[in-house]
């Protein structure tokens, strides 16, 4: 029954039978039977199958939410009775948006790993509106994310400080330029994040004293990451809202360059974020290991 559970989550989550039979490395017929089988146990169908597509039927996602809550408690388990013969393993699922997980949490990352080389990590990458809902629908135990968007099912900790800066290509024109104004941003072409990402949000709100709106500006492309963003900075006279933190390698490179925006300053903070209540053991290590090299407290 477990493992047709898993079979469940599986093809749930992916959408996909021909997906799912390759993640747990079992044949097609081989996840249709499991499926058929809890159909079977249940009376009543799981799948609405149209065609190549499939969507989960009302009976389906109340099996999903069920076989989550399941997975979560055998986590829970695994851990907890690791613990009592003086180890620690298990899998920790964490999520993290896109400038986080590519310049801050992979060295974070590594420090634990070698402290805890039994547990198992996964990290999903996304916006920090994709990483809310993944931590909503139990797809991860910890966010760390660019925004607070203040979910009341959501406990938000203070992470790291972060500052967004205006940046372009080394040689651009706006280099000989000592500040920028008001009316240069408003003729500038930007590079913008796609919507959901908490730098767009946090980029729209510190506009606001200078009486901008995002759609007054001129946004010749919406990007998916910040590596993109950089990249097509590099060959293009465009400008971008970009984290300090991103940009290290290539201000030292002299690839790209910060310009200086009058009376703007543009600081957040990188939040933790985890369901309300108290986590269990294994997520809480990971929160208390990342603080503690931080120097952070809870």
């Amino acid at each position: 029954m477990d493992f047709r559970l898993k079979v469940f989550l599986t093809v749930a989550n992916r959408l996909s039978f021909t997906k799912a039979a390759t993640e747990l490395y079992i044949t097609q017929p081989a996840v249709s039977k499991h499926i058929q089988e809890l159909e079977e146990e249940y009376k009543i169908k799981l799948f609405d199958r149209n065609g190549s597509k499939i969507s989960l039927t009302q009976a389906g996602l109340l099996l999903l939410s069920h076989a989550k809550n399941v997975f979560e408690i055998y986590r829970e388990i695994d851990f907890d009775m690791s613990t009592l013969i003086q180890e620690q393993r298990g899998l920790l699922r964490i999520g993290a948006s896109t400038t986080i997980s590519q310049y801050i949490i992979p060295p974070v990352l590594a420090r634990f790993h070698q402290k805890l080389q039994d547990v198992k990590v996964t990290l999903r990458n996304g916006n920090t509106e994709q990483i809310e809902k993944a931590l909503l629908d139990k797809e991860i135990e910890i966010g760390i994310v660019e925004g607070q968007s203040k979910n009341q099912a959501i406990k938000y900790i203070p992470f790291l400080k972060d500052e967004l800066v205006l940046v372009c290509k080394r040689d651009h024109v706006l280099g000989l330029k000592s500040q920028i104004t008001k009316n240069d941003l408003l003729t500038m072409h930007f590079l913008m994040r796609e919507q959901g990402s908490g730098t767009l949000e946090v980029i729209e709100y510190a506009l606001k004293p200078f009486a901008i709106t995002l759609d007054q500006l001129i946004i010749e492309m919406q990007l998916g990451s910040t590596e993109s963003i950089k990249s097509y900075l590099m060959n293009s006279n465009c400008v971008a809202f970009i984290s300090i933190h991103a940009i290290e390698k290539e201000l030292k490179n002299n690839e790209l360059m910060i310009l200086d925006v009058k009376n703007l300053m543009i600081e957040r903070n990188f939040y933790i974020i985890n369901l309300q209540g108290k986590p269990a053991a294994l997520p809480e290590l990971f929160i208390k290991n990342i603080l503690n090299h931080y120097n952070l407290k809870l």
